[in-house]
């Protein structure tokens, strides 16, 4: 089975885990482009950066949307 490896710093590593959220929202940059690296159900681990360099945690990739920045990080009614 394949995975993906997504690298995180410790700071939103920590919210998310304080959260103790069921669904978490990670991003990148790159002009409307799906993320197609790996299948629903896959494991989708979360490495931090240095220096603590270590896999802090993991789930398991649902699914990907392109979103406007504005709706991607909206946490309440929008």
């Amino acid at each position: 089975m394949m995975g993906w490896v997504a690298n995180t710093d410790y700071s939103w590593f920590t919210f998310l885990r304080n959260r103790r959220a069921d669904e978490v929202n990670f991003w990148q940059p790159s002009g409307g482009r799906g993320f197609h690296a790996v299948k629903p159900g896959a494991p989708f681990f979360l490495k931090l950066k240095r220096p603590h360099d270590a896999i802090g945690g993991f789930g398991f990739f649902a699914h990907h949307s392109v979103l406007p920045a504005w709706l991607a990080w909206c946490q309440h009614r929008c």
